[in-house]
C-alpha cells in the first residue's frame, strides 16, 4: 500500500508542477527505502520564492519576567545549574531553543558574592547588563567590571566566568549566544576549566582602557584574533557618541540614529557570527518600514515606544526584549515627544554579509508605513 504524500503541484513556470498518481506514490515509497527522494516533491519547500522565517515576533516584557528570574535564586544554585538562566523561547523555534532565527538569549541572575565557574565553548556570547551593581566577567584572564547597559563579549574559545562582588547587589543581565547556529553547523564543543576558576592576570578593565580610546590605537598593540579585543563596551560613551551623531545627521529613515559596535582593529563586527548596534529614536520619531535578511534581537536600553512588525503593533518599554525575524517588515516609534529612546540590537548580520546573503527592501506603499492589521 502506497503511503500518503502531499500533493506538490504548483501552477507556476519554473517550479514543481507534478500531480501525484498511484504510480508516482509507489515510486516515492521505493526511493525512501534507499534514503533518497525526488527533488520535485520538496522543491517548493526548500527553495521558497522568498525567506519564510519559522520565528515569530515576540515581546518579552521585563515586568512580567523579572519576578520569575529572581525566583530561580531560591530554587537552584549556580554550582548545580551551571548558569542560573531563564531562556527566551520563540514559539516558532522551540526545537532549537532560539529567541529568533539562530540566536539564543536568556536572562541570568546572580547574587552578591556568587561566582559561576569558568568554561569555554565554540559558541560566541555577549552579556548586556540590565540591573544591579558589582557584576564582572573574566575573559582569558582579563577582568571587566560591568554597569547598566554595558555589554561584554565572551568570544568563542575563550575561557570565561561571571560573578558579582560581595559588595554589590543582585544583578540581572541578558545573555545572547549563537548556540543554535553553531549546533546547526554541528561544530559545538564545551569544556570546563580544569581549575574551575581562572586567575586574573591583567589590570582590571585593561582591554577597554587599551582599545576603547576613540581615534587612537596602541602603538605596540597586536591582535590576530577574529573577534574584538575590546571585550567591554560601556553605555555612557555609547550614548554620548549617539547624541553627538544625532546633532549632525538626519539618520536612517528606517533605523533612526544608528551606530555599530566594532572591532577597533578591523572596523568590522565585534565577532564573526554576531553583530551589535545601538540606535537612537529621537523624540516622537517614527521610522519608515523595511525588511532584510538576518534576525534582530532588540533590547530596550532607554525609553518607550512600539514597533510594527508585519502589520502588527508591539509595545515596548525600558528593559523589554523583542525580536524581528528575518525578512519581516518592521518600523519603530518613539512615544516620548520630549526624550529619545535607545535600542540595543544583537544580530546575525556578520554571517549574512560574509556569505553574501544580505538583502534589504524598503516598504513602498503608504508613504513607507505599514497599515496596522
Amino acid at each position: 500500500m502506497a503511503k500518503a504524500h502531499e500533493n506538490h503541484r504548483e501552477d507556476v513556470i519554473g517550479r514543481a508542477n507534478v500531480e501525484d498518481t498511484p504510480e508516482l506514490l509507489s515510486y516515492y515509497d521505493d526511493l525512501e527505502k534507499y534514503h533518497t527522494g525526488a527533488l520535485w516533491t520538496v522543491a517548493n519547500k526548500i527553495e521558497p520564492w522568498e525567506p519564510k522565517s519559522q520565528s515569530v515576533p515576540v515581546v518579552w516584557r521585563y515586568k512580567d519576567l523579572r519576578e520569575h528570574v529572581i525566583r530561580s535564586v531560591d530554587l537552584v544554585t549556580p554550582e548545580k545549574a551551571g548558569r542560573r538562566v531563564i531562556y527566551l523561547n520563540n514559539p516558532g523555534r522551540t526545537d532549537v531553543a532560539a529567541a529568533v532565527g539562530w540566536i539564543y538569549a536568556g536572562l541570568q541572575v546572580m547574587n552578591p558574592g556568587e561566582v559561576a565557574g569558568a568554561h569555554r565553548h565554540s559558541a560566541s556570547a555577549i552579556r548586556f547588563i540590565m540591573e544591579g551593581r558589582g557584576a564582572y566577567t573574566v575573559v582569558d584572564g582579563h577582568k571587566m567590571t560591568l554597569g547598566g547597559n554595558d555589554f561584554v563579549l565572551t568570544p568563542n574559545g575563550t575561557w570565561h566566568e561571571h560573578g558579582v562582588s560581595a559588595e554589590g547587589t543582585t544583578c540581572l543581565w541578558q545573555d545572547g549566544l549563537d548556540i543554535p547556529f553553531v549546533n546547526a553547523m554541528e561544530a559545538n564543543f564545551y569544556e570546563v576549566h580544569p581549575d574551575l576558576n581562572q586567575a586574573v592576570g591583567y589590570a582590571v578593565d585593561d582591554m577597554t582602557k587599551t582599545w576603547g580610546n576613540p581615534g587612537l590605537t596602541p602603538s605596540t598593540g597586536k591582535w590576530s584574533h577574529g573577534y574584538s579585543p575590546m571585550f567591554k563596551y560601556e553605555w555612557e560613551p555609547t550614548y554620548v557618541a549617539l547624541s553627538k551623531y544625532a546633532g549632525c545627521t538626519e539618520g536612517s529613515p528606517f533605523d533612526g540614529v544608528m551606530m555599530d559596535y566594532v572591532n577597533p582593529t578591523t572596523n568590522g563586527p565585534v565577532m564573526r557570527t554576531m553583530g551589535a548596534s545601538m540606535q537612537m529614536l529621537r523624540a516622537g520619531e517614527h521610522t519608515k518600514a523595511h525588511r532584510h535578511t538576518g534576525s534582530y534581537l532588540y533590547h530596550v536600553a532607554k525609553g518607550r515606544g512600539y514597533s510594527i512588525i508585519n502589520g502588527k503593533r508591539y509595545d515596548w518599554q525600558e528593559r523589554d526584549i523583542f525580536c524581528v525575524p528575518s525578512w519581516a517588515w518592521h518600523e519603530h516609534v518613539n512615544l516620548d515627544d520630549r526624550g529619545d529612546a535607545c535600542l540595543f540590537c544583537l544580530s546575525d548580520l556578520p554571517v549574512m554579509r560574509a556569505l553574501g546573503l544580505y538583502r534589504e527592501e524598503a516598504f513602498a506603499d503608504n508613504n513607507g508605513h505599514q497599515p496596522i492589521l
